[in-house]
């Protein structure tokens, strides 16, 4: 925890507000429903998602840098070609920049710099190399291990601040699973053609690697075949994505005597000393049995076992900032690979994404100030509080939901604080300290600077309004244990909230997309903290088992579709965020009834002149943001990892749940869109 609710597959839902901001260039877009994207040859009663953007994927095929393309990603781009030209700008130099343009228009200098990166070669990561070489004693392994992670490599084991789930008004240490280098533990104990294909093929990449570093051929297989044997270990260790969905699965606070015992030959001091942590009182020990083949697996695999795993580590975790091999072979894995991407991003754009990874508050800081006003701020709070009254009705209208219950949903509803934009107070990055001509070094100090900063807030007062993304960011995120919505800048943007559209359209996109977040706080996870954020059950048995059984029509209904032919989605996995589909929409169509109602509109009646009623629109508008087009590769990548599913799904499984849609398209009982006495509804 916090376990941030990302909204889409790749970048995430997309909502959108009018942002005109001085003299900004226009931005050219589409209002409300993009006509042009329906294809009128298909019954929107039959496959409403073909209906709404048949045209659209005919027409947008996937670019050859992209393994997934749709409405999102093309806001994606350009709010990257907008970051770009705040990077450029910053970049010139010039004694009039400020110290936070001085530290960005660096940081993108040392990033274009492609001579000097290439000329270096692996040369920057020689002192992690050198001290991976060094290893010689199995006590060795914390501190080696966490100088790492300051440095980037996500090796061993993952460590952070978080909440206490049960208190959330403390900041305690977190100690989870990680250290793999494939996606998740079912790529490594899958025993398919296809997963073993791509076991060999990571295989190469990690050869790769290697021998870039200077190996020779026999002993870059050696280590190659070494690292993979010890993460497949590790992964045998991890617990599953669905296992985790529970949050008191990854719960188990210790104290130091009790985490130390739990992994006898792997020193916590050490490792706590080396990462530079502040005084660990309390730590939350999300996958105990993981923490504990960690400790044995640094007792009995030998350290040249150990070595070849961390040098890989390194070497990746390095690869896409090191010279153009390094990034080709990076890339060739996991972009072609695993995503299905023809050709690699320009390198501007990668670039745009390291500071944003890196530099995002400094970045979206200077952003802001030129794409995102206080007015498209205040627009989008307004919205956000006509859905949670939306809510609100719905939660006092459910009929199998007790009063008491009730009250304490309404309760846990009302104490949600909305995030909009960006924050109130801004990150500081004074200490941080940027290089124009050493990239590498760049990564490595901002990577430390993170990390401390993650690190500090242990043993300190919980930070409700803590942002976990950047306002750049096009997605947006409820976190249970902060009872909070964030919704970035980067995706309260046209075309997907426009003043010139019609509100139906606003409804559809924007609006369901609130109702969604909001939906989440009594999603599968959700509905078990309370309105402080404690895990905590605040349900009557028959409420609890009222809501099991409503879940569990939604997961077998979305374990029945199927992506590339065979490969079925699993619904447990995907549950929350089915959840807060089909809640979402209910909420922004009640919220959309109130708004016409107080206008004397009819929702299911088209306007003289109009070629589709409201309800036409505003199921139009959410089927239009789940227009895409994805690689195999990456379809079958996200069946088995995402919590979301595909924009078909997110489109026909949920319109063939609610009794609106059929009513607005005059769609007949047995009509595919239409579940009748089978839809699935929780809220």
């Amino acid at each position: 925890m916090p376990r941030f609710r990302l909204v889409a597959m790749a970048s995430g839902w997309i909502l959108a507000l009018a942002a005109a901001a001085g003299a900004q260039a226009p931005r050219a877009v589409q209002h409300g429903v993009d006509l042009s994207a329906i294809d009128a040859q298909v019954s929107p009663c039959q496959d409403f998602y073909m209906y709404a953007c048949g045209n659209w994927k005919a027409a947008h095929p996937i670019p050859a840098d992209e393994s997934i393309w749709g409405r999102f990603n093309e806001l994606q781009q350009r709010n990257q070609r907008e970051l770009r030209q705040v990077m450029e700008r910053a970049a010139k130099g010039g004694a009039k920049r400020t110290p936070l343009e001085r530290k960005v228009g660096d940081f993108y200098a040392a990033c274009m710099n492609r001579q000097r990166i290439d000329r270096l070669g692996a040369r920057p990561l020689a002192g992690e190399l050198a001290a991976i070489a060094a290893l010689r004693r199995r006590s060795q392994l914390p501190a080696l291990i966490a100088r790492l992670q300051r440095d980037g490599a996500g090796a061993g084991l993952r460590f952070y601040s978080g909440a206490d789930m049960h208190n959330t008004r403390q900041v305690i240490a977190q100690v989870d699973q990680g250290g793999l280098g494939l996606p998740s533990r079912s790529y490594y104990t899958k025993t398919d053609a296809h997963s073993e294909r791509l076991r060999q093929q990571y295989l190469a990449y990690a050869r790769k690697l290697f021998r870039l570093a200077g190996k020779r051929p026999h002993q870059a297989s050696e280590d190659a075949a070494a690292a993979l044997h010890l993460e497949t270990e590790l992964a045998l260790a991890s617990q599953t994505h669905v296992y985790r969905r529970n949050p008191n699965h990854i719960y188990h606070r210790m104290n130091l005597r009790q985490l130390q015992r739990l992994t006898p030959a792997w020193s916590w001091r050490e490792y706590f000393l080396a990462l530079h942590a502040p005084r660990i009182g309390a730590v939350n020990v999300a996958a105990p049995q993981f923490a504990r083949a960690l400790g044995k697996l640094a007792a009995t695999e030998p350290l040249p076992v150990w070595r070849a795993y961390l040098e890989l580590h390194a070497l990746s975790a390095a690869a896409p900032y090191l010279s153009q091999p390094f990034v080709a072979a990076n890339f060739n894995f996991y972009g072609h690979t695993l995503r299905g991407a023809k050709q690699i991003q320009p390198r501007w754009k990668r670039c745009v994404v390291y500071a944003d990874r890196h530099l995002g508050m400094a970045l979206g800081r200077l952003w802001v100030r030129r794409y995102f006003p206080p007015s498209a701020k205040a627009r989008a709070l307004r919205m956000v509080v006509q859905l949670q009254a939306a809510l609100g009705r719905d939660i006092e209208q459910l009929s199998w939901m007790t009063p008491a219950t009730k009250a304490k949903a309404i309760q846990k509803l009302h104490a949600i604080a909305n995030m909009i934009g960006y924050p109130d107070k801004w990150r500081d990055y004074g200490p941080l300290a940027i290089s124009r001509g050493d990239f590498f070094s760049d990564i490595q100090r901002s990577s430390r600077f993170n990390l401390h900063r993650n690190l500090v807030k242990i043993g300190r007062p919980f930070d409700r309004h803590h942002w976990g993304m950047t306002p750049p960011t096009v997605n947006a995120y409820y976190s249970p244990t902060r009872n909070i919505i964030v919704f970035p800048a980067g995706i309260l943007q046209p075309p997907f909230f426009d003043p010139k559209a019609d509100d139906a359209s606003n409804f559809g996109a924007m609006g369901v997309v609130i109702g969604h977040e909001n939906t989440h706080g009594f999603d599968d996870e959700g509905s078990r903290f309370d309105s402080r954020g404690n895990l905590h059950n605040w349900w009557t048995a028959a409420d609890k088992r009222n809501f099991d059984r409503r879940e569990r029509c939604l997961a077998n209904e979305y374990s029945g579709f199927t992506v590339n032919g065979n490969i079925h989605l699993n619904g447990r996995l995907t549950l929350g965020e089915n959840t807060a589909d089909n809640g979402g929409i209910r909420i922004a169509f009640m919220a959309l009834l109130a708004d016409l109602a107080r206008h004397h509109g009819d929702a299911f009646a088209a306007a003289p002149g109009e070629r589709y009623s409201p309800a036409q629109q505003f199921f139009l508008s959410y089927g239009q943001i789940w227009c895409q087009n994805a690689t195999p590769q990456v379809k079958a990548l996200l069946a088995r990892e995402d919590p979301h599913s595909p924009g078909r799904y997110r489109v026909n499984g949920v319109v063939s749940n609610f009794n609106a849609f059929a009513r607005a398209f005059n769609c007949g009982p047995a009509a595919p869109m239409v579940r009748g006495t089978k839809a699935c509804r929780v809220w």
